[in-house]
C-alpha cells in the first residue's frame, strides 16, 4: 500500500511565514511586500511584525493569501536599551500565526511594554486584545516561554520557534521549551548575514529529545541597507493544500503538509513496500536522517544530478526526514515523520 507523506492531491503554494514591514522595523510596506513576493512566485505571506498583529486581509486576491500573525520576543535582559539587548544578550523569538481568518485578538499583550520595534507604537491603537485580562509580563525563562507558546496554541495560533543561532540560544534553553508547532530549520535573513541559522542539527536534537515538531524555512526579511532584497526570497515553505483559502492553508500547516526549502523543490514523497520514495528538482545529494544511527545518502555521479531516491524504512528508526541538496549547496528539508504515524 502506498502512503503519501505529502498529499497526493492539491497544489503546492510558496509561502514566507516570517515577514516584517513598515508596521514594525521593516523597510517595505505590506503592499510592497506583496508586490515583490508575488513577482517571484509566492502565493502566501504571513505578516509577522513585531508584537502587533494587523489585519491585511485587504491584500487578498485569487492568487495571493495574507496570513495574520506577529512575532514575540522574550529577552534575557529587559531593562537596557533594545539595541544593546539585541546585540549582547540571549533572547527567544517566536511567531504566532492565526489559524482562523477571524482571529484578530492578540495574546500575551501588555498595554505599555514591548513596543520598541520601529514604527509599531503607531499601530498600538489598532491592536485587539482581551481587556479583561491583566497586562502580560514576560520573563526569560523556560517556564515563561513555554507558557507563552501554550497560550498561543490554546488561542488558535500556529507557533514557531525562530532563529536559535541569532538568538544566542543553546540546548540549555530550547530543549526546555514546550508548545511550539515548528522551528525554523532555516532563517535566511540571519543565515545571509553570517549567523549559522541553517540548523538541521538542532532540529534533530529536538526530535531526538522527544519533541514532535515540524520545520519551516523563512526569510525574516526587513529589506534594509544598500541591497533591500538581500534578506528576501531565500527561505520558503511549500504548503500543499486543496485551494488557496485561509482555513484550508492553515489546516495544512497544522497537519504538517509542507516542506522547508532554500531552493530545491520536492514533488512527491511516499512510503510503499517498506521503502521511502522521493522525487525532486535536480540535486547532487539526497539524504535521510532518523532517530537512530541509520542515516543514508545517495549522491549524483560526478558532473551529473539526480531527481529521485529510495531509502529502506527501518522499523526501529523512530522517525525519518529527508534532505535534498542542490549544486549551490542549498537544501530542502521534509519534516520528521514518526513511524507510529504511518501505522495509525
Amino acid at each position: 500500500m502506498r502512503i503519501y507523506l505529502l498529499p497526493k492531491e492539491g497544489q503546492f503554494y510558496k509561502a514566507n511565514l516570517h515577514t516584517h514591514t513598515t508596521v514594525s522595523d521593516g523597510a517595505w510596506t505590506p503592499e510592497e511586500v506583496k508586490k515583490q513576493y508575488k513577482e517571484r512566485g509566492y502565493s502566501i505571506i504571513a505578516f509577522t511584525d513585531h508584537d502587533v498583529m494587523i489585519d491585511h486581509s485587504d491584500l487578498a486576491e485569487e492568487n495571493f493569501l495574507p496570513l495574520r500573525g506577529y512575532e514575540l520576543e522574550v529577552g534575557e535582559i529587559q531593562d537596557i536599551p533594545k539595541e544593546e539587548r539585541v546585540r549582547d544578550s540571549k533572547t527567544c523569538h517566536m511567531c504566532f500565526i492565526a489559524l482562523e481568518p477571524d482571529n484578530r485578538t492578540q495574546v500575551c499583550w501588555h498595554r505599555e511594554k514591548y513596543l520598541g520595534w520601529g514604527n509599531m507604537h503607531q499601530y498600538a491603537g489598532q491592536i485587539k486584545f482581551d481587556e479583561s485580562l491583566p497586562d502580560y509580563e514576560r520573563f526569560y525563562s523556560a517556564e515563561k516561554i513555554s507558557e507563552m507558546m501554550q497560550i498561543g496554541r490554546n488561542n488558535g495560533f500556529f507557533v514557531t520557534y525562530n532563529h536559535p543561532a541569532w538568538s544566542l540560544e543553546t540546548a540549555n534553553e530550547y530543549m526546555n521549551y514546550d508548545g511550539m508547532h515548528a522551528m525554523e530549520i532555516c532563517n535566511f535573513g540571519c543565515w545571509e548575514i553570517g549567523y549559522e541559522d541553517y540548523v538541521p542539527g538542532i532540529y534533530d536534537e529536538m526530535l531526538r529529545g522527544g519533541k514532535r515538531i515540524f520545520c519551516t524555512a523563512t526569510d525574516d526579511n526587513h529589506n534594509k541597507g544598500a541591497n533591500p532584497t538581500h534578506d528576501s526570497f531565500g527561505g520558503f515553505t511549500m504548503i500543499k493544500a486543496d485551494k488557496l483559502e485561509y482555513r484550508t492553508v492553515t489546516k495544512a500547516l497544522e497537519r504538517g503538509d509542507f516542506y522547508a526549502s532554500m531552493g530545491p523543490e520536492i514533488y512527491d514523497l511516499y512510503v510503499e513496500d517498506g521503502m521511502i520514495h522521493i522525487t525532486c528538482s535536480p540535486a547532487v545529494r539526497i539524504s535521510m536522517n532518523t532517530g537512530k544511527r541509520h542515516a543514508k545518502a545517495v549522491w549524483a555521479e560526478q558532473e551529473k544530478t539526480l531527481c529521485e531516491a529510495t531509502f529502506p524504512l527501518r522499523e526501529n528508526s523512530i522517525y525519518f526526514r529527508l534532505d535534498v541538496m542542490d549544486e549551490r549547496g542549498r537544501h530542502a528539508n521534509t519534516r520528521a515523520y514518526f513511524l507510529d504515524e504511518l501505522n495509525g
